[in-house]
């Protein structure tokens, strides 16, 4: 069974269809014996990190994700939470990918937020089976990963940062898999066979 944790932070319609059009079996819970049960874990998220870390500590769900051994998966800003610190207000996150979260810089060339399809490269995990270096996936967000040990997966706009991250069973993923077709929902998929 597949655990989505709902911390009031949004998206969670357009992954529960992604697993449904996979055929998968889930429920959408803030439990932290049902999150703990788990096969799988997702955490997705839009919106503000520090709303977000807010809301998994009133949620009383902090120590329960940093204590899964099951594969993880967070998407957006449920990976940012994930990682040790977020400037999007100052925010003390998980810290369980090595990895800091820094605000887009606009430019001439580039807008911010970093909103539409971008291309991935240095694909280095199973998360990527069967997926090439230039797949374009769909991010948006104003706030980014840098690189570190943990990245398994980078894009550019304007910097390049990670678009992936995987620690131990813990992955995350700053675009959206659930809204990028074909290559999103192979991802998944390889999500849910890990």
């Amino acid at each position: 069974m597949i655990a989505i944790i709902d911390y009031k932070m949004g998206n969670l319609r357009s992954v529960e269809n992604a697993l449904k059009r996979l055929g998968a079996e889930f429920v959408v819970t803030a439990e932290a014996d049902v999150i703990k049960r788990a096969d799988k874990v997702l955490l997705p998220g839009v919106g503000n990190a520090a709303e977000a870390m807010e809301n998994l500590r009133q949620a009383n769900l902090v120590e329960v994700i940093r204590s899964l051994r099951r594969p993880v998966l967070g998407i957006c800003v449920g990976m940012q939470v994930m990682c040790c610190h977020s400037e999007e207000g100052d925010a003390k996150c998980l810290g369980i990918f090595d990895a800091k979260v820094r605000r887009f810089e606009p430019t001439a060339e580039e807008k911010v937020p970093h909103m539409g399809w971008n291309s991935i490269g240095n694909l280095e995990s199973k998360l990527f089976k069967g997926i090439n270096g230039g797949e374009m996936v769909y991010f948006v967000h104003s706030y980014y990963p840098e690189l570190c040990p943990d990245t398994i997966a980078t894009t550019r706009h304007g910097v390049m940062f990670s678009a992936a991250l995987k620690y131990e069973n813990f992955y995350g993923t700053q675009f959206h898999p659930e809204k990028s077709g074909d290559v999103g929902e192979r991802i998944i998929a390889n999500f849910l066979k890990l």
